[in-house]
């Protein structure tokens, strides 16, 4: 039997990868085994969560995959001791369309499997207000059960009493109340945290974390109120995730790393072969492979290095007259002709691709895509629907290429950011989640 529970919040912001993270490494210093899931179509999250308990945290995502899909998923944690779900920005949290289960909200998932929530609540700039709205949260939904809450930022030992007061009155458990603690703040950018690859001191962070964490909270009571459930090995197939090719050059480095660790799985247990490469280290493609895959990550951040490395470039477009190569996001616009940076230097990328994009105004382009191809990409035929999730700053200055795909949002509504294919070279902005089948 494994203990699980969902992590969540009313908000993004408030601390729930923080206290994910500090609760996955105190109980696996006590010796259990933790394996983390992350609610929704966040990339970054997941390598954090591996670093903190040691195994491949996965995504678990209701707008996109089917619930079989998600139980699939799930069922890795059956030889864990505890499973914890970091959920993104509030509970109830999605889109206003359901999808393949869902809308895409932690929630979702808190009830189709069953688990318990456990509510990260920053009361600044309030007091017996923060325990109302963990009751409006405790009540919303009758399916969603409410474990208890872990205050973060209090100011004070009477403002954290103040607070504890109104919970019990409320009839929320509060497992413990973390103050301020700079040492455990994780490194932002644009689109979220510092990638955990990129930071060389993630370990001892985490590790502050935990020492703090188990400090300030009850993690005996925190682990009692986790439910309880069977979670024996599922046959079920996860998320339908078809791999490119058979043997998959794959850019990974610090310009290119957003890869969702379901799809790099799904390929490997199709019998696919991955090759690593790295664009900033002036690395080509293998030439032993049948297929190029460019993920998404920040290539803003390194278009002048990209630019200037000659011998990737080159080995690029040489791989591209006779092989596919794919882009996602990031990717693509390095698949494209140029790229403008924040600051309004332009960089020549590939050409592989006419896209030309531009960080000097940015835009956020953010939410879910549903993608009818109109063209095949590697791995899949035209009139394939595929799911996926599309977060960027650029701006399009041009896509003259034939579009891939006709791409709509959560709502069916169509968007402009429709993919490229020229000869064998073929983009997306959306990152694939799965087959919609």
């Amino acid at each position: 039997m494994t203990a699980s529970l969902v992590i969540s919040a009313p908000a993004s912001g408030v601390g729930k990868t923080t206290l994910t993270l500090a609760l996955a490494r105190a109980y696996r210093d006590r010796g259990l085994k933790v394996q983390c899931f992350k609610s929704g179509p966040d990339y970054i999250d997941t390598a954090f969560h591996a670093a903190a308990a040691g195994r491949t945290s996965v995504n678990i995502d209701s707008w996109a995959m089917h619930r079989e899909a998600i139980e699939a998923l799930a069922s890795r944690g059956a030889n864990a001791d505890l499973v914890l779900a970091e959920g993104s920005m509030g509970l109830f949290d999605g889109v206003a369309t359901r999808g393949l289960s869902g809308t895409g909200a932690t929630s979702d998932i808190a009830e189709m499997m069953g688990w318990p929530v456990l509510l990260v609540i920053d009361p600044s700039g309030q007091a017996q207000t923060a325990a109302a709205v963990a009751a409006g949260l405790r009540d919303f939904r009758a399916g969603v059960r409410l474990a208890g809450v872990v205050l973060n930022r209090v100011a004070s030992t009477r403002h954290e009493d103040l607070v504890r007061r109104a919970m019990a009155g409320a009839g929320i458990a509060v497992f413990g109340a973390l103050p301020r603690h700079a040492a455990i703040s994780l490194p932002k950018r644009h689109l979220g945290l510092v990638q955990a690859e990129e930071q060389g001191e993630v370990d001892g962070l985490i590790a502050e974390a935990a020492r703090f964490v188990a400090e300030h909270v009850d993690l005996d009571a925190v682990l009692q109120s986790a439910a309880c459930a069977s979670t024996a090995p599922c046959a079920a197939h996860g998320p339908s995730v078809k791999p490119p090719g058979q043997r998959i050059a794959l850019a990974r480095d610090g310009a290119f790393s957003f890869v969702y660790p379901h799809m790099l799985e799904a390929w490997r247990a199709a019998g696919a072969e991955i090759a690593t490469f790295s664009p900033l280290a002036d690395e080509g493609p293998d030439d032993s492979a049948d297929v190029c895959w460019l993920p998404g990550g920040y290539p803003e951040l390194h278009a002048g290095q990209l630019a200037a490395n000659r011998q990737f470039r080159r080995a690029l477009k040489s791989f591209a007259e006779t092989r596919p190569v794919h882009g996602e996001c990031g990717g693509y616009m390095v698949l494209g002709t140029a790229l403008t940076e924040g600051g309004g230097t332009r960089h020549e990328m590939t050409g592989l691709l006419g896209l030309e994009t531009s960080f000097a105004q940015r835009r956020m382009h953010l939410g879910y895509r549903l993608a009818e191809l109109a063209l095949p990409m590697p791995g899949y035929q035209a009139r394939a629907l595929l799911r996926g999730h599309e977060f960027h700053y650029s701006t399009i200055v041009s896509q003259p290429d034939t579009p891939l795909a006709i791409v709509r949002d959560a709502t069916g509504a169509v968007v402009a950011e429709t993919g490229s294919r020229r000869g064998y070279a073929t983009g997306t902005f959306f990152h694939l989640i799965a087959e919609d089948r």
